[in-house]
């Protein structure tokens, strides 16, 4: 199975300040639009949604009035706003945030300095457009500006809000149940837990996270044009922690991380623990295919899903959220750390410089989504959902000022002032050969294999078990997992086979490798099991497997990793394919 045969290479590109010409991938075109809402503000005149035409001598006003870093683009009046989205957490109200792994506890004072003072945030005209370079190729000047800015951050006064470790501290809080959510005018819900990850707004808050702490580095070496750098992991030249960060008299450097994963180790993103680096690379390209192309039946598939007011927490995660992420993070982990401290668990992953060039590939994974791969895999990317654009957090600037910011704001990177270096995307057409399927199936067709007789299970083994097909022949059909109960003080992690052949679980890069579910550590309630469920788009899967027009029923392998005994699925079944979540745009 392990075989290299397909590395595309991208074109070179020119970098203005415009929606980026991506490279085409064969056969396809693309049909890039804006999605970004028109807002309505009687106080400021908002961007439009192309970049703003710079008349020189404004500037220059503008750099010598503050710039990039000025105040001039903050309005204290708040924006309207729906119903029901998630608000920001009122800061004062901020609590202890609790670690759980293993049953084991941990109160962490995360809580970040309170301010009366609180604007919105509008994101300012771009005059020079940052690019976000990959970690494996940067320069000795730039690795240099780089840790001098984080040795910079560390050396703030504690109580800045700026400072290393409450920058580190804001993920935790917000991720590991330091929050409340907010109920309208009567403040904090004590009953429910406010959560940035497994739903619809991990891309959005971590983007913003991003956006931030990349400002204020540039803030601190007075160089407004600083960009964080991304691990290309999904790229066979970036599988492994990016140089810059493994030498112990740096600022970059972290010593809790796992000794066994430090370079030459390629990086496993499917956590198969397989020691093979040719077979670690193909099974890597195989789940980027299957989280970015093959896997997604809607837009909630990649983004995750809605999670609204009053909603609990682990709503549904999306394909590279339970993926490549999570899988990242407990592969840098410690695992000689108490619970495995620091990228391996949400309240400790921010005090690892790497943690933020990680999150910046994840970030440029959404921009890819977006705007790269092809309509005809993913008809409708967008969310139009009031409750998500109007979902907002609070962040400190670069000028330590508290800002609140909206999902809407933040849909568009180019808006924002940044991009990425091109590099190559040997996933983008890594599809599986053909596989041919039958005699396992009927093999299986027995009473014991009926899913009636099956669940819920508690997925503590490899289980296997017959599901009926919607129809006969290849359909529009999704595989879906539902009322799945999962421990959230656990690392859980399993995978999803159809009529696998060969039964070889270490072996993803093959047609019968559907996709992925995985969480690390967190806090999502006032306990730690919640109720959750994933979807996975099996037309490409169909497609890519012969004789299975006229199989009434598909035979499903699930196999779990690690602390697999923390997941217990209520049912597994069959439906069609939803039609896109939003209508075309007229």
């Amino acid at each position: 199975m392990a075989t290299l045969n397909y590395f595309p290479c991208t074109a070179t590109l020119s970098h203005p300040p415009s929606r980026p010409t991506f490279p085409k991938p064969p056969s396809h075109r693309l049909q890039i639009s804006s999605s970004i809402p028109e807002k309505k503000n009687t106080d400021i005149e908002t961007n439009s949604n192309s970049q703003p035409k710079v008349d020189r001598r404004n500037m220059l006003l503008g750099l010598g009035s503050g710039g990039l870093y000025g105040a001039a683009n903050l309005v204290i009046n708040p924006r309207d706003s729906s119903a029901t989205p998630i608000q920001a957490p009122v800061l004062d109200s901020c609590g202890v945030a609790t670690n759980l792994n293993n049953n084991k506890e941990l109160d962490i004072n995360c809580c970040p300095p309170t301010t009366d003072r609180i604007v919105d945030y509008r994101v300012p005209p771009v005059f020079q457009m940052k690019m976000r370079p990959s970690a494996h190729r940067v320069s000795p000047e730039y690795i240099f500006k780089y840790n001098m800015a984080i040795d910079r951050m560390k050396r703030l006064p504690k109580d800045d809000p700026r400072n290393f470790f409450q920058q580190a501290n804001i993920h935790c809080a917000y991720c590991n149940g330091a929050y409340k959510q907010q109920e309208g005018q009567d403040g904090p819900d004590p009953s429910k837990f406010l959560q940035v990850h497994n739903s619809w707004l991990f891309f959005p808050f971590h983007r913003w996270y991003l956006y931030f702490y990349e400002r204020i580095l540039g803030k601190l070496i007075n160089d407004p044009t600083f960009a964080l750098p991304f691990w290309n992991w999904d790229n066979p030249k970036g599988m492994t922690i990016p140089p810059m960060f493994l030498d112990e008299r740096s600022a970059l450097y972290d010593k809790k991380r796992n000794k066994d994963s430090m370079p030459p180790a390629v990086v496993d993103l499917g956590l198969t623990d397989i020691k093979d680096p040719l077979q670690l690379v193909t099974n890597n390209l195989t789940i980027m295919y299957s989280e970015m192309i093959r896997g997604n039946a809607d837009v909630y598939g990649f983004m995750g899903k809605a999670y609204r007011q009053g909603d609990a927490p682990n709503q549904g995660p999306g394909s590279v959220e339970r993926g490549s992420h999570t899988c990242v993070h407990w592969w840098v982990g410690d695992p000689n750390q108490p619970t495995r401290e620091d990228l391996g668990n949400f309240y400790s992953a921010g005090r690892d410089p790497l943690f933020y060039c990680h999150h910046a590939n994840v970030d440029r994974m959404w921009t890819l989504w977006q705007y790269f791969i092809p309509s005809n895999k993913v008809p409708d990317k967008r969310i139009t959902d009031p409750d998500f654009l109007n979902a907002s957090f609070l962040f400190y600037d670069e000028n330590a000022q508290l800002v609140r910011v909206t999902v809407q704001d933040c849909l568009d990177n180019l808006r924002m002032g940044y991009e990425f270096e091109r590099i190559d995307l040997p996933w983008l057409d890594y599809r599986p050969p053909a596989q041919t399927v039958g005699a396992r199936v009927r093999r299986a067709n027995t009473k014991s294999a009926q899913p009636n007789t099956v669940f819920p299970l508690k997925l503590d083994q490899i289980v296997r078990v017959l599901v009926q097909k919607t129809k006969k022949g290849k359909a529009d059909e999704v595989l879906v997992l539902e009322d799945m109960e999962v421990d959230t003080s656990k690392l859980l992690k399993f995978d999803v086979f159809v009529n696998d052949e060969d039964d070889n679980v270490f072996e993803l890069d093959k047609a019968a490798y559907l996709g992925t579910y995985a969480q690390l550590p967190h806090k999502s309630g006032t306990n730690s099991t919640v109720k959750t469920s994933i979807s996975l788009k099996l037309t490409d899967l169909y497609k890519d497997m012969d004789n299975i027009d006229d199989d009434e029923t598909v035979l499903v392998t699930l196999v779990p990793r690690n602390q697999g005994g923390g997941v217990t699925i209520g049912n597994i079944k069959i439906i069609e394919a939803p039609p896109p979540a939003n209508k075309p745009a007229a």
